[in-house]
């Protein structure tokens, strides 16, 4: 086993479930002190404990991203527990899906709030602590959905991942010179339950991927977890502001 983030501390939004927990246990298995954060205590904590069964270090701090107040909190207390920050991996995300002229305000005030506003926030505030402390590496969570493609009913979720994908290489501009590294993943679809359709099982999905992507398969976290760890080590110490599409040729 390498342990590329030994010594380093790794903050995860959205760290309860999916991407985000397959993300935080691959950083705590290569060395790092994994944060992992989320609107969902119940869940982190399982996080938590699924890290120390490997082996690893981790804590919980529950936080709402959309919250100034709870994400300046949130690096605060990684900061205060943990010594440092090194790394940020901001995931968190909802999907809301329907036709743009029947999805109420609400609805796109939720996505715009989480998706887009809680990348900034977690960016303002690790940037700023990053920079007074010798540096680091964010990577962000965009879509294959936004940039690269787009599909029907997903519209306001394709606006808030396109959102990321630019303001993920625009700070990227901004703070490379100060020590901080920033670049995105796109991913496509992946065995989450964000890609279950309501009352879709495992197995229908899987006949639905067939004809979705070129390679015929959804992705897996783990998957997703190394490209991420990938871009936040040195060996990626060169890519600056770039959106890493991982959509098994579904927007190629």
């Amino acid at each position: 086993m390498t342990a590329r983030f030994t010594g380093k501390v790794a903050l995860v939004t959205g760290g309860g479930s999916g991407i985000g927990r397959a993300t935080a246990r691959a950083f705590a298995k290569e060395g790092a002190t994994v944060v992992v954060a989320g609107r969902g205590a119940d869940a982190l904590t399982r996080t938590v404990a699924l890290i120390e069964q490997d082996g690893g270090r981790a804590s919980a701090v529950p936080a709402d991203v959309s919250s100034a107040a709870d994400v300046a909190r949130l690096v605060a207390t990684a900061v205060d527990r943990h010594g440092g920050l090194h790394v940020a991996f901001n995931n968190a995300g909802i999907l809301e899906t329907g036709a743009l002229t029947d999805m109420d305000e609400h609805a796109w005030d939720r996505q715009l709030a989480i998706n887009v506003t809680g990348v900034f926030l977690s960016m303002k505030h690790e940037i700023t602590h990053m920079r007074a402390h010798g540096g680091g590496v964010i990577v962000n969570t965009a879509s294959n959905l936004g940039a690269h493609l787009r599909l029907p009913n997903l519209a306001a979720y394709a606006a808030s991942k396109a959102a990321v994908s630019a303001l993920t290489r625009a700070a990227a501009r901004e703070y490379a010179a100060d020590g901080v590294r920033i670049d995105a993943i796109s991913p496509g679809p992946v065995e989450t339950s964000m890609t279950l359709l309501p009352g879709e099982s495992h197995a229908e999905r899987a006949e639905r991927m067939k004809s979705m992507t070129p390679l015929g398969r959804l992705g897996t976290p783990d998957e997703i977890a190394s490209a991420v760890l990938w871009l936040a080590s040195p060996e990626a110490g060169f890519a600056v502001g770039h959106d890493l599409v991982l959509d098994g040729g579904a927007s190629a």
